[in-house]
């Protein structure tokens, strides 16, 4: 599956949240630029205080970063050029964002926070 210059849409709802044009495919993660759409400004800080604790990587705020994640899954969802996706690990920051997905539900907790090195 080609999945460079495909564009996955993230959204509030009906809002747009903003549109992600794939630049780099590193399976399992997906990365490209980001648009923020008019929903954006609601989840901004939601994707930064998640950001911040993914970065810490401590182990003792792991369940911080659970709670903040949960909250962005509550707030969002993420469409890929098929439709929406059931699991998703989504991250953005500034014009910038990194997601892996599934089709199924993620097995054992969550899938890692990182992006690929």
């Amino acid at each position: 599956m080609a999945f460079e210059g495909a564009v996955w849409k993230v959204r509030s709802g009906d809002e747009p949240v903003g549109d992600i044009l794939i630049d780099e495919a590193d399976f399992p993660w997906l990365s490209g630029r980001f648009t923020a759409g008019p929903g954006f400004a609601g989840v901004r800080e939601l994707f930064a205080r998640e950001l911040a604790l993914v970065e810490e990587d401590d182990e003792e705020r792991r369940q911080e970063w659970e709670d903040a994640y949960d909250e962005v899954r509550r707030r969002v969802s993420l469409h890929g050029p098929g439709g929406p996706v059931p699991e998703f690990l989504l991250h953005i920051e500034g014009d910038r964002a990194w997601f892996r997905w599934s089709d199924e539900p993620f097995d054992e907790g969550r899938p890692e926070t990182e992006s690929p090195a």
